[in-house]
């Protein structure tokens, strides 16, 4: 169609361009990596760590949950301190204090306030400045330098081990005695923190900016923003709001030629294809996907209640079996599993709609191996996290069947792979019924861009497997940040947006033009600030002003299309009214009607909070982050999966009829219990830890005495209220589809849809 073309072309200069970006800013994130040296010596030369012993240390780490414990450069759980921040502070007041000794025969504390600003502005000389030799590997260190780093030392190794002294503290953070029991594992793991504090402290050859462009806010070394910080959050801010204009500019013009609405068939189109063995198959997926949804917010509830009670469950002791770290492991990857199992499931049930009302040869077996080979992946994944975390495993073993220690990627290497060959087998047994229909006459354009987004989708996740265990933190978390906001927030996105328009479609209730124009502009909107905006993700994580530059606008860019949001939800809600048979599939419009209006506040409000630079740099690694990804992830793709497979509950069983006191229930209980959760726990705490972390630093804001302080536990108790109002909804949904995969519920009481 030649109406396309113009849409294509744009969609493929758009992705040409865009990866483009990606891929040469990738190279710098390679060049311009803070270094791991090959010694860290005295003066003397004497060597205090290796390299070999941070990439020990950094395996030490991620075998007790890596970022399920804490956070490194700011990535990973808010309870216990950010490690990178937390080293820099002691460490800082253990030199000041054997300086201020040397100088004036006193404590840090008990000097002048002059006195106390002279040995501050020494100890950020001697902090930002860079002794790295390129051709030795070898950064040498003051002996006192090397004494406030064993003084620092020794409290990780009593903190991380068992010494009472810190039981308390332990219990604060949230982590179980003898959280790593080798004391050779904590001591080089302490290496490993000390790296990454050494990267955020030192300066770049020849510049006065750190490693980590002055991150984390640190005041008595100057760790402040930027201004290259400020300027580019300035100019994303003036994008996005030419870029908002001009969308609603271009809308409106858009909106005035009247688009292709086709006559409302009289019965569903979808009704009346003969279910297909491997439709009929898909009965297990559904039960798969609420018994995870379940596993998840118990398990959120469980692991919130730990950041008031850290060792224990209302008094009963848990830690020992069933740690934060390993409950939040278990939260997310349980939430990335089902709402992956509810897309796999939506692509399987339309394939033999798309071929035409028949099935592939042999596509009913390959659905079955595939839901083994989902369970096998599930299971395994998750008994290696419990075995690693126990301490049970062999280092040697833990990053491959273990706990690979980054967030949202936490399972084991040998599960992700086994989890990436699925996703290959899934996305052959979608081409197979896809290829026929493609060949086919006609209007084809919608097909071939869903087409597009399966082949992404399978494709995409394998990114994760381009770092290994001791890659460079900055490198990995470029390829980290692949899967996490690129191949889930941009090509589920599409594959989303264009598996909507492609039921729409053939519901008879949206012309084929109309729906493929939409879907081709809707991707290239994603596509155009979502690719280029994955290094918004990384201003800190070890990488140069250009970096910051790119994330900072393009992120701007991805904010754009969520404010015509509202105008598709009027759209799904408007669907109802086109055809009297629509009242049957009213719960899955709602949850699409959900995901539109999470989308605008949770990825474009809450997220637009913390992407500028300037407000990412105080505020990350604070809640103001876990506000944004519990809106962004279940308010968009909860709802979403949710959507689905009520779609595909409704199609398998024909003749049931949604039971709508508990779909009441359900929608709203999940609607206002994860509004209770954003606004009476994680925004207002996220904020007062804002306010701290500007006023003192990200060591305070994160530290345990202002995290225990009382507004702070008060507003961690008051979730519970959000999280039983969420759960209620969680099993009434379960409930509905439970009954309805068992065949347990009221028929229609006629057959006219």
């Amino acid at each position: 169609m030649k109406s396309y073309k113009w849409l294509w072309a744009t969609l493929v200069i758009t992705m040409v361009i865009t990866f483009s970006v990606l891929g040469y800013y990738g190279r710098e994130v390679y060049r311009e990596a803070p270094p791991i040296p090959q010694t860290f010596v005295s003066e003397s030369g004497e060597t205090i760590y290796s390299q070999d012993d941070i990439f020990a240390g950094q395996s030490a780490w991620q075998s007790i949950g890596g970022m399920s414990v804490g956070t490194v450069w700011g990535h990973g759980a808010y309870q216990a301190p950010d490690w990178t921040a937390d080293w820099l502070h002691r460490e800082l007041l253990s030199w000041m204090d054997i300086e201020a000794q040397k100088q004036f025969g006193k404590s840090y504390d008990a000097l002048d306030e002059e006195n106390q600003s002279l040995i501050e502005l020494r100890a950020k000389l001697a902090f930002r400045e860079n002794t790295y030799n390129t051709e030795s590997g070898a950064v040498t260190l003051s002996d006192q330098r090397i004494a406030a780093i064993k003084n620092t030392a020794v409290y990780y190794d009593k903190l991380f081990g068992d010494d009472p002294e810190y039981q308390k503290s332990r219990e604060h953070f949230a982590m179980k005695e003898n959280t790593l029991s080798d004391a050779d594992k904590r001591a080089q793991m302490t290496g490993f923190f000390f790296w990454s504090s050494w990267a955020a402290s030192t300066n770049r050859p020849n510049m006065d900016v750190t490693y980590t462009n002055n991150w984390p806010h640190e005041p008595i070394i100057d760790n402040v923003p930027t201004t290259e910080n400020i300027m580019w959050s300035v100019a994303s801010v003036v994008l996005l709001v030419f870029g908002v204009g001009m969308v609603i500019w271009l809308w409106a013009f858009y909106s005035e030629k009247d688009p292709e609405v086709p006559t409302a068939p009289k019965q569903d189109p979808l009704s009346l294809v003969t279910l297909t063995p491997s439709q009929k198959a898909l009965w297990k997926y559904l039960l798969v996907v609420v018994a995870l949804f379940c596993v998840q917010v118990l398990l959120g509830g469980f692991t919130a209640h730990y950041t008031v009670e850290g060792q224990e469950f209302y008094g009963i002791p848990v830690s020992q079996w069933l740690p934060y770290s390993l409950t939040r492991t278990w939260h997310i990857q349980s939430a990335i599993f089902w709402i992956a199992t509810a897309f796999l499931a939506a692509g399987l049930f339309l394939v033999p709609i798309i071929n035409g009302g028949r099935d592939p040869k042999y596509q009913a077996l390959g659905v079955n191996v595939l839901f083994v080979a989902l369970l096998v992946v599930v299971g395994g994944s998750f008994l290696g996290q419990f075995v690693a975390i126990k301490g049970w495993m062999p280092s040697w073993l833990n990053f491959w069947f273990g706990h690979q220690g980054y967030e949202f990627v936490e399972l084991g290497r040998f599960w992700q792979l086994a989890l990436y060959i699925g996703l290959i087998f899934w996305l052959v047994l979608m081409l197979r019924g896809v290829w026929a229909a493609l060949k086919a006459p006609g209007d084809n354009h919608l097909l071939i861009l869903l087409t597009l987004s399966i082949g992404a989708i399978g494709l995409f996740y394998g990114t994760g497997l381009f770092y290994g265990e001791h890659t460079n933190l900055s490198i990995m978390e470029y390829w980290r940040w692949w899967i996490v906001h690129l191949w889930v927030e941009g090509f589920f996105e599409v594959f989303a947006t264009v598996a909507i328009a492609f039921i729409f479609y053939t519901m008879g209730l949206v012309g084929v033009r109309s729906a493929t124009s939409a879907s081709i502009l809707s991707a290239i909107l994603f596509m155009l600030g979502g690719v280029p905006g994955t290094f918004h993700h990384l201003y800190f994580s070890g990488t140069t002003t250009p970096v910051m530059a790119v994330g900072a606008m393009f992120s701007a860019l991805e904010v754009v299309p969520l404010v015509i949001l509202g105008y598709e939800a009027y759209e799904n809600w408007h669907m109802q009214s086109r055809a009297a048979w629509m009242a049957r599939v009213k719960w899955p419009l709602m949850c699409f009607i959900a995901v539109a209006f999470w989308n605008m506040l949770g990825a474009g409000v809450f997220g637009f909070l913390i992407n500028p630079p300037i407000s990412l740099f105080y505020i990350q690694g604070l809640n103001t982050t876990a506000n944004h990804a519990h809106a962004a992830l279940f308010g968009v793709y909860g709802f979403l999966s949710l959507g689905f497979i009520l779609l595909i509950l409704r199609y398998i069983r024909p003749d049931m009829q949604f039971n709508e006191k508990l779909m009441k229930v359900a929608f709203w209980g999940l609607n206002i219990g994860l509004a209770m959760m954003m606004f009476m726990t994680l925004l207002p705490h996220g904020v007062i830890q804002a306010y701290a972390a500007i006023e003192h630093g990200l060591w305070y804001a994160r530290g345990e005495e202002f995290m225990q302080s009382d507004i702070l536990v008060t507003l961690r108790w008051i979730r519970t209220f959000g999280d039983v109002v969420f759960i209620i909804g969680a099993f009434a949904v379960t409930a509905q589809i439970v009954l309805g995969v068992m065949g347990k519920y009221r028929k229609n009481d006629t057959m006219d849809y």
